[in-house]
């Protein structure tokens, strides 16, 4: 789990995949929300809600775990029922500060 940075990255769409599988985590900022778009052990992918956290003060999966990044951006995660891909145009994008 990292510390969001405090500037926004440029990121362009076709560009997110290369940059998380290079980072392994981005924060994302989208409807009034932050989520941690992050892998498990460079095997699986996941959507994390970060003003929810558990008994262990990790913030909380609001996704499935999916193996491939690919896969990871179009799965729909938490209320909205939408994906990154959906969502990626209206949302600000944070590195993750290890």
């Amino acid at each position: 789990m990292g510390a969001k940075a405090d500037e926004p990255l440029t990121i362009e769409r076709h560009d997110l995949s290369t940059y998380l599988r290079t980072n392994h985590s981005v924060f994302m900022d989208v409807l009034g929300k932050t989520y941690y778009l992050t892998d498990v052990n460079s095997h699986y992918w996941r959507v994390q809600r970060t003003d929810i956290l558990n008994e262990k003060n990790h913030f909380i999966d609001c996704s499935e775990l999916v193996p491939t990044v690919d896969e990871f951006l179009d799965l729909p995660f938490d209320e909205q029922e939408k994906s990154v891909r959906d969502l990626f145009d209206e949302a600000t994008f944070f590195a993750s500060i290890k």
